[in-house]
């Protein structure tokens, strides 16, 4: 081989090797980009309703914006949000936001509310009484133990002049903080709260909404139920809730525009039989701003 010849060759040679590595850098670039389409372009969520009719509504809604929604049912909350902590689910919808700061506090979770749905009562039924004034002295009034709703029922009995709190009381409140009641607490767990009202172990329990469905519950036997406008029910409006690091995404403000749309309303509105008032005004800064309040509070800053 000739000293004139070798160096075209290698020039050749290294002119191919360059070409491939730009091949290679276009098709490892293009992946990547189909990649984050794919992502921008699908919709994994948490809940634990994931069998009702809405759902399948929404998952249209967004079909026509070119999403897909991916719905998982779970039951318990606590593996919802850890799902959306550890990046298997993309959001979640199953909580309001006083369960998401006790999450977040308890288990240094990053998570963030990107959009609200509705705010749902938590009323006082009873099958002998029509008022809560009806109710005699050192009557038995079930309520659920969980801390969040316990705090709520106690508001509840407070407003229905039943009991009084120190200091008024607010999310966080528990029954050491009763200052003056005319009733007997049960405290039970929130499946049992309707079963402790059938079988006469109290004469009236404050029940879920979900419950209240759950154990046949009608409107007729509600003797007081709050006021959904009331601001003082922030803390209890259930919301869509991303990571930190991913409420920017805007595949959220799609999500939550479907889900607002009157289809979709209507169908959560028939599956609650009217009793909730959807909070589809409430932007995110505003919900994370509710958010911070309520942890501060659980760290002590009460």
């Amino acid at each position: 081989m000739t000293s004139t010849r070798l160096p075209r060759i290698l020039s050749a040679i290294a002119l191919v090797v360059a070409g491939t590595l730009a091949m290679a850098g276009c098709a490892s670039g293009a992946g990547a980009a189909t990649q984050s389409a794919a992502a921008q372009d699908r919709i994994v969520i948490g809940t634990d309703d994931g069998n009702e009719a809405h759902w399948a509504l929404l998952k249209e809604k967004l079909d026509a914006e070119g999403i897909e929604l991916e719905v998982r049912t779970l039951s318990d909350g606590v593996q919802l949000n850890q799902g959306v902590q550890d990046g298997a689910l993309d959001v979640n919808l199953f909580q309001h936001l006083i369960f998401l700061s006790q999450f977040n506090v308890n288990n240094q979770g990053t998570l963030v509310p990107v959009g609200a749905t509705a705010v749902y009562p938590l009323a006082l039924y009873s099958e002998k009484y029509g008022n809560p004034k009806d109710l005699p002295d050192g009557a038995v009034v079930a309520v659920p133990n969980n801390p969040t709703n316990l705090a709520r029922a106690l508001l509840n009995l407070q407003t229905a002049g039943l009991i009084t709190l120190k200091d008024g009381g607010d999310a966080l409140s528990t029954p050491d903080e009763i200052v003056s009641s005319r009733i007997t607490l049960k405290p039970v767990d929130a499946n049992q709260t309707v079963t402790a009202l059938k079988d006469g172990s109290a004469q009236a329990a404050v029940v879920n909404n979900t419950q209240a469905q759950k154990g046949g519950l009608g409107d007729e036997l509600i003797i007081f139920k709050e006021n959904l406008d009331d601001p003082k029910l922030a803390p209890y409006i259930n919301v869509f809730v991303t990571r930190a690091d991913q409420k920017d995404d805007p595949r959220w403000a799609k999500l939550v525009e479907a889900y607002h749309s009157p289809e979709v309303e209507d169908a959560v509105t028939t599956l609650n039989q009217g009793n909730l008032k959807f909070q589809g005004d409430w932007s995110a800064t505003r919900l994370s701003e509710e958010l911070t309040s309520l942890e501060d509070q659980l760290k002590g800053t009460r």
